[in-house]
């Protein structure tokens, strides 16, 4: 049975900056409430946008995590990044950076610095993950999934290619590790691609369109539009006319309350006010 859809959101009307170096629109928490897309607590999506070239790398400077994880993926352009664990690195085009913040964290994103001379078109999706409550202390660590080490499914009849970052496409494993269950998949379909895949029922799911337009599930998705599942059915069919990317994500339900405050996703009040004081105390470390 297919999946239902639940609705198609079209892009926000208005982007918001993360630093100086992020041209956001938010589809979680602003068109999806959280409980209802639970694990995934963030969505920001940057369309592609011309920065242009800069001596001084725009970014995001020292900021402080707690209780979940961030997931970056690159689009185009490349991002520098380090965390007080000694975590760090360069995100290119096409890998993901899978950093779990856990027990607490600093960390910083820029541009990349021969990137940010030069300019060019960026895009990038960002998710927050949570972590169940058994796991928010869990020790902060980071995960750099390169575009060689994803799994690879070919769509039938040359239609493409599925980059699986973590869970599985269609048997087809992704290498990142998460603490409950997910499926987070790049879906590059070819005009006049199809493919079909099946996700369990009681899994939350969205897949955001990242570039072209096309048919999921009998509805027409618009480029940058964001498609959301209910939980009925199992199967997703997407079909192209013209070249598309598209982000599918899904996960089994985190059934905890949610307690958050701005960088610091916790379950209750007091973890919250534990979280601040953490911070305050310098128990993420330094970077």
């Amino acid at each position: 049975m297919q999946k239902t859809i639940a609705k198609i959101t079209p892009r926000p009307a208005q982007p918001h900056m993360v630093g100086d170096g992020f041209r956001v629109f938010g589809f979680i928490p602003t068109a999806v409430e959280r409980r209802a897309i639970s694990p995934f607590l963030v969505l920001d999506f940057n369309p592609e946008y011309d920065f242009g070239p800069s001596e001084i790398p725009k970014g995001f400077g020292t900021h402080p995590h707690k209780g979940f994880e961030t997931v970056t993926i690159a689009y185009k352009g490349s991002v520098q990044h380090a965390d007080s664990s000694g975590g760090g690195g360069i995100i290119n085009e096409g890998d993901v950076q899978w950093m779990t913040a856990g027990a607490g964290i600093l960390h910083k994103e820029f541009h990349e610095e021969q990137f940010s001379k030069t300019g060019g078109p960026f895009e990038m999706v960002q998710l927050w993950v949570n972590l169940p409550a058994k796991n928010k202390n869990a020790q902060p660590r980071y995960q750099s999934v390169g575009k060689q080490r994803m799994g690879k499914y070919e769509i039938p009849d040359n239609g493409g290619t599925v980059n699986v970052i973590a869970g599985t496409f269609n048997g087809v494993k992704g290498p990142a590790q998460t603490y409950t269950p997910i499926v987070l998949s790049d879906i590059r379909l070819k005009a006049g691609g199809t493919v079909t895949t099946q996700l369990p029922e009681n899994y939350n799911a969205a897949l955001l369109i990242i570039k072209g337009n096309v048919e999921v599930n009998g509805s027409q998705a618009a480029e940058h539009s964001f498609v959301q599942f209910n939980n009925e059915g199992e199967t997703v069919t997407i079909k192209a006319a013209e070249n598309a990317i598209m982000l599918l994500l899904g996960g089994e339900p985190i059934e905890e309350p949610i307690a958050a405050y701005g960088p610091f996703v916790m379950n209750t009040q007091e973890e919250i006010y534990e979280a601040i004081e953490d911070f305050r105390n310098g128990k993420f470390g330094t970077l």
